[in-house]
């Protein structure tokens, strides 16, 4: 099963609510529950994301629904992605540790560069198919492509040229809503093109991008989870893990916190830090060995782990399975439920 963080969609109520239909109703309908998309780093199935997106299309009377959710974000959803690439020289050496990371975001997804004369091909591959097609999940990806390419070389994400496999939709009477303006169907790729020696340029999602990524992180935060400062803590542990920095100075820096302020509240709270780091990891991992969205060797590595051996120690230690034992237990468990029905 692919899986993908409901952090993809952010903002789809809103713009759900902004067309004139209710966005519970549309969630509900497809067997998702609103709190699913209440943390950016919950993993929904993917397919039902697409259905999701398709159903949103169309009651919304939409057919660039896609688009119009895209450009209301910005390279925050994410998750990530910009943490991981910021510390490569070129662009090309950032889209290439976008490509090893992707699975963090979304698995089932990969970049495929193509040489197309003078130009880089960046084709975007979704391995999803779904009864209700998509094009939408393939509109919203390409154009989350853009505006992180555009951080990456420093330009205007609505420069772009989005080239799209699907058909040429018959009602274009809402292109004029979009910021993206220039937009190509029936194309043989999904993605975006680029030309080579932008590739050997600097990666400008350096400290200065990263900096100002972090002001609206926080920002986001505050929004997301007003004064509740675990939950704050929680989600900026599942965003760092896999840069190998999740320290109690680098989350606090994230804050906007001196380390010391922060474990004195956490005290307060009757927590700590090594506490919530721990609930983090053990959450994370679960969620990935229930789906087996990941290998157990990614896994130990995203939740910041140096070497297989230590995570599997440690999550016996919490769950008195090793993971492997864990997730037949968890496979077995499922099959008896679904025997039950």
């Amino acid at each position: 099963m692919y899986l993908v963080r409901s952090g993809a969609v952010d903002g789809i109520e809103k713009l759900i609510h902004d067309l004139g239909e209710n966005p519970i109703e549309l969630i509900e309908s497809l067997g998702l529950r609103q709190s699913q998309f209440r943390n950016p780093n919950t993993y929904i199935a993917y397919n039902r994301v697409a259905e999701l997106m398709e159903l949103c299309a169309r009651r919304c009377h939409a057919p660039f629904f896609g688009l119009l959710l895209a450009q209301r974000q910005n390279s925050n959803v994410l998750g990530d992605l910009p943490v991981l690439v910021s510390r490569e020289s070129t662009v090309g050496e950032a889209l290439n540790a976008a490509n090893q990371y992707l699975y963090l975001h979304a698995s089932g997804v990969r970049l495929e560069p193509q040489p197309h004369g003078d130009s880089i091909r960046l084709s975007l591959v979704i391995n999803l198919t779904s009864s209700q097609g998509i094009h939408q999940l393939m509109q919203l990806s390409v154009a989350q492509m853009a505006i992180f390419v555009a951080d990456l070389i420093n330009t205007d994400q609505f420069s772009f040229i989005l080239h799209f496999m699907q058909p040429e939709p018959d009602d274009l009477s809402q292109l004029q809503k979009l910021n993206f303006q220039h937009i190509k169907f029936n194309q043989p790729f999904n993605g975006l093109q680029l030309p080579k020696i932008k590739l050997e340029g600097r990666n400008h999602q350096d400290q200065a991008a990263l900096n100002k990524h972090f002001v609206e992180y926080l920002h986001h935060l505050q929004n997301r989870y007003p004064d509740n400062l675990e939950n704050q803590i929680k989600d900026v542990i599942g965003r760092l893990l896999p840069s190998g920095d999740c320290s109690v100075e680098q989350v606090a820096a994230t804050l906007n916190m001196h380390p010391r302020t922060l474990q004195t509240k956490l005290k307060q709270l009757g927590t700590s830090y090594r506490e919530i780091l721990q609930a983090t990891r053990q959450d994370v991992a679960e969620q990935h060995l229930r789906y087996n969205s990941v290998n157990i060797t990614d896994l130990a590595l995203q939740l910041g782990y140096s070497e297989v051996a230590v995570f599997s120690r440690h999550f016996k230690r919490w769950l008195g399975k090793s993971p492997r034992e864990w997730q037949k237990a968890e496979r077995e468990k499922r099959s008896a439920a679904i025997g039950n029905e």
